[in-house]
């Protein structure tokens, strides 16, 4: 199953919890380290569409209403204590990137570029489990 690419609108969840499978999630200490990053991923080959920006009030806001709508099931996993996790960084200020980057090769360069910019937190999506990169 080929993996598509995640759009504000579409936000891939399993019983409720955030997974965007094949997406890198960075947590920036604000908007300028992010817009930063933004430029440098850019420079390195990754497109526009590859990459989705969210204030700290947009990812407060939409944790805030996926946490609400979680499976019971949901919460005994990972996705949820880090669907927390970013709520509580976004409650702080923190700006936050979703990128595209389904293969290996590509989540490498991401967290590079994110630790470059002093990324808060990076985290690798996997069909089955959740790599920390920061």
């Amino acid at each position: 199953m080929a993996l598509k690419r995640m759009t504000k609108a579409d936000h891939p969840q399993s019983l409720g919890a955030f997974k965007p499978v094949g997406h890198v999630v960075v947590a920036m200490p604000d908007d300028r380290s992010a817009a930063a990053a933004v430029q440098a991923l850019l420079q390195q080959g990754f497109e526009r569409e590859d990459i989705l920006e969210y204030s700290a009030a947009e990812e407060n806001d939409e944790m805030d209403r996926m946490l609400q709508h979680a499976s019971d099931f949901a919460g005994f996993g990972y996705e949820i204590t880090l669907m927390r996790r970013y709520k509580a960084l976004a409650a702080e200020g923190a700006s936050w990137l979703i990128v595209f980057a389904p293969e290996d090769e590509q989540a490498g360069r991401v967290a590079e570029t994110a630790r470059a910019h002093g990324a808060l937190m990076a985290e690798k999506y996997h069909r089955l489990v959740i790599e920390d990169l920061i």
